[in-house]
């Protein structure tokens, strides 16, 4: 298969983050797979090195880009900013800040929000003038934020266009966006970027056209009546929270009610479960036997001014994020007339043959090496894969034609946005909007992330 099948969930163009998470587990996946590959003795080209497989220097060569068109001639002094709950305890952060400050010339700080201060304009950080941030957060936690520390100087760097992310972009990143993209507003983007759009309404009571664009006279009882194979979500958020997937709903009439009460949810088309699984052998701890277990997966591309630079695997159950329950997952490379699938049950095959004692061992290993890399959450190392999901070349070459389009589709957004086209698909509040309006983004050097259920063809049959 030389294309991807699938469909992206949605977007973040606000502070998207696992750039560093990926770099990670890319070294969990090599130690794993030399591990189980002295055992397997597979003649399989396994590429876990691709620079697509660590976005961690196209980031920061985006970021060294943004400096240079703001502050030309002078040496970069990059700041990264987190919630001050944050400061420490997020590693991607941490490394990041360590990566940046070890490039010629550059010197990098983390920082929490109030810690910045503005003299005659300029603004600074325990002395030193900063002349970029990267913001590891979202408008709505600014304005949180607000309520407890004097956020002056950071504002005042948001206006003088110091901040990436800009602003502007987030109200792109709002999910009733969707709607405008697969309804109102579809001839206008590209195709690549239309038929990843799952069907996305706004959730009122409200007349619209369904997934096939049959007539929905009345949506809130359309989708009491269709609610296992569609999905609740509120226009904000992150971490799965607020949302509800119909099929696993016990109380489906009180969900939609309490959508309906908050007055800020979608109703999406739940893309269909085999599509973006996997199965891959894990280690049943209760009967002590290796099994081939069912995950969901998705698949997050970071994209910048400069097109594709890297992604996120991640696998679990619905939603996949490591706040819910689930992990990350290496991946790898494979030539690109090589069948995914193939290789796939053939790694797949090998690995249930290992008895369950040396896995256990190999997986002890691998968890242990998490720890000590700092990739933990909670009490714990965060859950990986026992194999790596598989990519091949052409693929690649698909999803970069992709992310180019969908950048510039987010750019054309944000315009539209700004004159008005999109204000009954945003919903933000009046704080947030001037907070947006203060810091247009106009395609300036930024990152944004979409979060992919797709499939490289590795996914089961239905």
């Amino acid at each position: 298969m030389k294309d991807f099948l699938g469909y992206h969930s949605e977007w973040n163009l606000g502070s998207p983050g696992g750039w560093d998470y990926q770099r990670i587990t890319q070294e969990l996946g090599k130690f794993c797979w030399r591990k189980l590959n002295d055992v397997l003795k597979l003649e399989i080209p396994l590429n876990f090195s691709h620079p697509l497989l660590n976005p961690v220097p196209s980031f920061a060569e985006m970021l060294l880009r943004a400096h240079k068109k703001r502050n030309p001639g002078e040496k970069p002094r990059i700041v990264l900013t987190a919630e001050p709950d944050t400061i420490g305890t997020v590693i991607e952060n941490t490394n990041f800040v360590k990566y940046l400050d070890s490039l010629p010339e550059v010197s990098s700080k983390l920082a929490a929000p109030h810690e910045f201060e503005e003299k005659n304009g300029e603004i600074y950080l325990k002395g030193e003038k900063v002349t970029l941030i990267y913001m590891d957060f979202n408008n709505d936690v600014i304005l949180e934020l607000e309520k407890e520390y004097d956020l002056s100087a950071l504002k005042k760097a948001i206006e003088n266009g110091m901040v990436v992310n800009p602003r502007g972009m987030e109200p792109v990143g709002a999910k009733g966006v969707f709607e405008a993209v697969t309804d109102t507003y579809r001839d206008k983007f590209f195709p690549t970027t239309v038929e990843r759009t799952p069907w996305t309404r706004r959730f009122f009571e409200r007349s619209t056209t369904g997934p096939a664009g049959e007539r929905i006279d009345d949506l809130v009882a359309w989708t009491r009546e269709n609610i296992d194979r569609l999905i609740l979500k509120p226009v904000q958020g992150y971490s799965g929270k607020g949302i509800v997937i119909g099929f696993k709903s016990e109380n489906p009439d009180a969900d939609i009610e309490k959508a309906l009460r908050f007055n800020n949810y979608i109703v999406q088309e739940l893309v269909p479960l085999h599509l973006w699984a996997e199965e891959s052998p894990w280690l049943d701890d209760n009967s002590g036997k290796v099994v081939l277990q069912r995950w969901q997966t998705d698949f997050r591309c970071l994209i910048t001014d400069g097109g594709l630079i890297g992604f996120l695997g991640r696998f679990g159950g619905i939603p996949t994020n490591v706040g819910s329950g689930g992990g990350t997952q290496p991946l790898a490379v494979l030539p690109a007339d090589t069948s995914t699938k193939e290789v796939v049950d053939e790694i797949n095959r090998g690995i249930l043959a290992i008895p369950y004692s040396t896995l256990k061992e190999f997986k002890e290993s691998v968890d242990e090496k998490a720890v000590e890399m700092g990739h933990t959450y909670l009490l714990g190392p965060i859950k990986t894969a026992l194999r790596p999901r598989l990519i091949n070349e052409a693929q690649i070459e698909a999803l970069t034609e992709y992310s180019v389009n969908l950048w510039k589709d987010a750019v054309k957004l944000e315009k539209m946005w700004r004159e008005g086209a999109l204000d009954e698909f945003v919903d933000i509040t009046d704080e947030e909007k001037r907070l947006a309006f203060m810091a247009p983004w106009n395609g300036e050097p930024a990152l944004m992330a979409t979060d992919g259920l797709f499939s490289f063809g590795g996914h089961p049959d239905e």
